[in-house]
């Protein structure tokens, strides 16, 4: 026979020690001022970049219209108009050994394409970027840059972007995407005038502190203050109904006490994982809702496993002492509970190895939430009902005593 662990001397030393954990995490939201928070959550606006020197310049004097578009490895030029024939020009940059030979197939293809290098010409046609602050209507007043990123350009810090945004106040936060030598970052500025902060400004800033079209943006972002203020009470309320919906499936499928142990638990778990993002000030964004919702749905499938392997039981074993059954059921789920966690962390460790940026953070919380999740469904939600169960036995103990009291007086 197998044996059965003992989890209930557990249950009220893990109580002290939630208190505890759950007290931090309160404590630190106050201490640190509240989450750090996305641009989701407030106005401002988030520019992906990086620092990379631009290779040339392009420009259309043709007839008609010249459209540019581009992806990883191949860049696009579509020309259209009133008269002449609609083609679509492919350059893939794998064809091309340097931005040269690159340059003169588009000048042999597209007539009316004008090339200006501002970098050397035997550079790799594959080091190529394209940032979106240029207009992919090519014309001939305004030229559309092209950048490079060497890869044995020398990395650049967070320290040095940090320092070139420092006239921007408190406002500003950096963070790095991938290894320094990518030299590629997001920048967030907060903007609570709506309107204060323009990309073209960060732009420009960035590129007095590296050098005149050194800056490639990837990415911009605005996020007003009405949209951010909206998705604040959308997601608290996203939260509440989430625990209301619990309860009435937990109460439907389960006796109260059992409803009420799957809330305290998910709650239980909402502020250990607040109480991380809180203390490790990892940015608070739309991912991190969605890691927080994950993480409850995780727990609650869990913790109803372990309530059905319960019921199940204590209908076998109707005359063992809750507490028996409580233990019993905790251990014949035990195995199922570390394979299925181990499994799933698998796959959630990859994410964190492989990925960047807000994934990444999501995939950090993910494992901090399961390690939780299990730790919650094991000693407190379980050890809800135990008390609770205690609890009553205890009142209906006193409930027999008192009757034969009262019979005799």
């Amino acid at each position: 026979m197998k044996k059965v662990i003992q989890f209930s001397r557990f249950f009220l030393p893990a109580a002290v020690l939630s208190a505890l954990i759950c007290a931090f995490g309160i404590s630190g939201y106050f201490i640190n001022k509240g989450f750090n928070l996305g641009v989701d959550f407030q106005a401002g606006l988030i520019q992906e970049i990086q620092v990379a020197p631009s290779a040339f310049s392009l420009t259309w004097s043709g007839t008609g219209s010249a459209i540019l578009s581009f992806d990883r490895s191949n860049l696009y030029i579509v020309v259209s108009g009133a008269g002449i024939e609609n083609r679509t020009h492919n350059f893939n940059f794998n064809e091309f050994r340097t931005i040269n030979d690159l340059a003169q197939e588009m000048m042999l293809q597209v007539e009316g394409i004008s090339v200006n290098f501002s970098a050397r010409p035997d550079i790799n046609s594959q080091w190529l970027l394209f940032s979106t602050q240029g207009n992919p209507y090519l014309g001939s007043d305004i030229p559309y840059v092209v950048h490079y990123l060497d890869p044995a350009a020398p990395p650049i810090q967070i320290t040095e972007v940090r320092e070139a945004m420092i006239s921007l106040g408190q406002g500003v936060s950096v963070q790095n995407i991938g290894r320094p030598s990518d030299r590629h970052f997001m920048v967030r500025v907060e903007d609570k005038e709506e309107g204060g902060v323009r990309a073209e400004q960060i732009t420009r800033m960035l590129e007095t502190y590296f050098g005149s079209g050194e800056v490639a943006v990837l990415r911009s972002d605005y996020v007003g203050s009405r949209f951010s203020k909206d998705l604040t009470d959308q997601a608290g309320i996203l939260m509440a109904l989430t625990l209301v919906l619990i309860l009435i499936y937990s109460t439907i499928r389960f006796k109260l006490q059992y409803a009420i142990g799957a809330v305290i638990g998910i709650l239980h778990d909402a502020i250990i994982i607040v109480a991380f993002v809180v203390w490790t000030r990892m940015e608070f964004t739309t991912s991190t809702i969605a890691a927080i919702l994950t993480i409850l749905g995780y727990s609650i499938n869990n913790t109803v496993v372990v309530f059905d392997r319960i019921r199940e039981t204590r209908k076998i074993y109707s005359d063992d002492a809750y507490v028996d059954v409580l233990n019993r059921s905790l251990t014949a789920t035990l195995n199922r509970t570390i394979i299925t966690t181990l499994t799933t962390m698998l796959a959630v460790l990859s994410l964190y190895i492989f990925t960047t940026g807000s994934m990444k953070d999501f995939a950090l919380a993910l494992m901090v939430g399961m390690i939780s999740g299990v730790y919650t469904t094991t000693f407190i939600s379980s050890g809800f009902t135990y008390f609770w169960e205690k609890r009553r036995a205890e009142r209906e103990k006193r409930k027999k005593t008192a009757l034969p009291a009262k019979a005799k007086a």
